[in-house]
């Protein structure tokens, strides 16, 4: 029986819900949460280091103390207190704004999901650095943007690859509406955009008259340098900054916001009640309070050295287990980039992979052009620095397998599926972990 003839409502679908798709890779993914699979995968950051009794406490503060704002509706634009901490979070990028130039949003994809929205028409151009992050590139999906990918090197973005596409797309006719960056330890490249980057390529979208996203959720967690100066601070009219606490404080509360021009900050706050009408009160009363009373800066310097204690311990497993990969050494952030050895296809080694109980995300995920097959996105963020070498040691013996099978029989081989697990997976006899 067809997919169509399931689904008794599948006439009545618009077009963009029509093109949305699950990820091959997602059934995959439930099988790699289990245990006993180390998950180099996931972005979540390390939940042994929230400061969980704080925020123990300030949830029973809030619903104690403030439960007739919290437990209540409240603005579209968001609470004016949690704004007006955004703001004092705003400097730490050398960014000065005003609460009303803040819009507190439902994580900052839901910032990204709202700004498309009201920018983006079908078929209109999108710029992305290549790779970029796979959420960016779904919102832009659904929207039905037409995605471009310019040209990256160490520093970030090429500012002569967006001029070049902006005047390609423009001679098509075809009017290109933002380009969307993470400037700080991107995602998945962990690379960041120098100053002086930041400054030619703000400036080429003003000569270009382009509209500049600025996705900025790990410009704290730098391991050794403070932030640099965000992109809006150096074109407040020609830049929206988005921000988050999924990385800092707690995903779970869903707090995120956009600072925007003022026209632009108002479509927003219309398309944000449209959507939900208006954010967590209760979540926005729970990080307005913490960033208050707490001194959330000292527990970011805790995070930083957190997160750089399993970078090196995944840098230096990489090192000598799988020394002919290259990869990014990332000075912040959550992720390294890594290009296996030889021509080895990451997507066809992923269920091969996961079936050696380890997890990675494919390079394709993070680009809408199909390229990225040879690349592997891996998050040192969440396992233990044990469970990181030891995650490392059972993908080179994937890396190793596949390069054998490789020589042997040729790049054919590659693409047969590996069988799915069957209950417990197979240990090796050499692994305790």
């Amino acid at each position: 029986m067809t997919g169509n003839r399931l689904d008794r409502w599948h006439s009545s679908y618009s077009r963009r819900a029509a093109g949305m798709t699950a990820s091959e890779i997602r059934a995959l993914f439930a099988v790699a949460s289990r245990p006993e699979v180390v998950s180099l995968a996931g972005g979540m950051p390390n939940f042994d280091a929230l400061p969980l009794p704080e925020i123990a406490e300030i949830v029973r503060r809030c619903a104690a103390e403030q439960s007739a704002v919290a437990l209540q509706y409240g603005s579209g634009q968001g609470d004016v207190a949690a704004r007006e901490q955004i703001v004092d979070v705003m400097t730490t990028v050398g960014t000065v704004c005003d609460p009303d130039d803040v819009v507190v949003t439902t994580g900052s994809q839901h910032a990204l999901d709202l700004l498309v929205r009201i920018l983006v028409d079908p078929g209109d151009v999108v710029l992305v650095e290549s790779p970029s992050y796979v959420g960016a590139l779904g919102v832009l999906r659904s929207y039905e943007a037409d995605i471009r990918h310019v040209e990256t090197d160490e520093q970030g973005a090429v500012p002569a690859s967006v001029a070049a596409h902006v005047a390609a797309a423009r001679a098509e006719g075809k009017p290109v509406k933002a380009v969307y960056l993470v400037p700080h330890h991107h995602n998945p490249s962990g690379a960041t955009t120098s100053l002086a980057r930041r400054q030619e390529l703000v400036e080429q979208c003003r000569r270009d008259g382009v509209l500049v996203v600025e996705d900025d959720p790990y410009a704290l967690l730098g391991f050794d340098t403070d932030p640099l100066p965000s992109m809006r601070s150096l074109d407040p009219e020609g830049v929206v900054y988005l921000g988050s606490f999924s990385k800092t404080f707690a995903p779970g509360l869903r707090v995120g916001w956009a600072v925007a021009p003022p026209a632009i900050r108002a479509k927003l706050v219309l398309a944000a009640e449209a959507s939900v009408l208006c954010p967590s009160m209760f979540s926005q009363r729970v990080v307005a309070t913490y960033l208050a009373d707490s001194d959330w800066r000292a527990h970011v310097k805790v995070l930083r050295g957190v997160y750089r204690e399993r970078r090196d311990a995944l840098l230096g497993a990489l090192e000598q287990q799988v020394p002919d990969a290259s990869f990014t050494r990332p000075d912040g952030g959550f992720f390294t980039w890594v290009r296996l050895p030889g021509d080895l296809d990451a997507t066809a080694m992923l269920p091969r992979a996961v079936a050696a109980r380890v997890a990675y995300v494919p390079g394709t995920a993070f680009h809408a052009d199909g390229r990225g097959r040879q690349h592997v996105r891996l998050s040192f963020c969440f396992p233990t620095p044990e469970r990181i070498v030891e995650g490392v040691r059972r993908l080179a013996g994937v890396v190793r397998a596949e390069q054998e099978l490789h020589r042997t029989f040729g790049p054919s081989l590659q693409d047969r599926p590996a069988p799915p697990p069957d209950g417990e997976f197979a240990r090796p006899a050499s692994d305790t972990a």
